[in-house]
């Protein structure tokens, strides 16, 4: 069975901060692309990034533009997403989820970890 669990979430004041970690279990992630997302309040789900787990190739949304950056520890099966100079707009539950490679859905997904960025 997998299991998606995200931690590193809190309050930073703008311009700190954050680590989240995804430790991903249950099956080898080799073949899986792993994904970062967020849900602010009243607003839709966006993505963040993602990153290939076999060659470490990443993908990021528009907005994030050099702050954030993904990341995969192999040895750990744990992703994370570095986040710097946060804003307030990026204040949101973060969810880490996890597809087939090949596959356009994502199917498993962690129970989120909420940022708060206080102004």
């Amino acid at each position: 069975q997998v299991q998606l669990v995200e931690s590193g979430g809190g309050l930073v004041q703008a311009g700190g901060s954050l680590r989240l970690s995804c430790a991903a279990s249950g099956r080898t992630f080799s073949s899986y692309t792993m994904a970062w997302f967020r849900q602010a309040l009243g607003k839709e789900r966006e993505f963040v990034a993602n990153i290939l787990w076999s060659c470490g190739t990443t993908y990021y949304g528009d907005f994030v533009k050099g702050r954030f950056f993904i990341s995969r520890d192999n040895a750990k099966n744990t992703v994370y997403l570095q986040m710097n100079s946060l804003k307030h707009e990026d204040t949101a539950v973060y969810y880490c989820a996890a597809r087939l490679y090949s596959s356009g859905v994502y199917t498993y997904w962690g129970q989120g970890t909420q940022v708060t960025v206080s102004s």
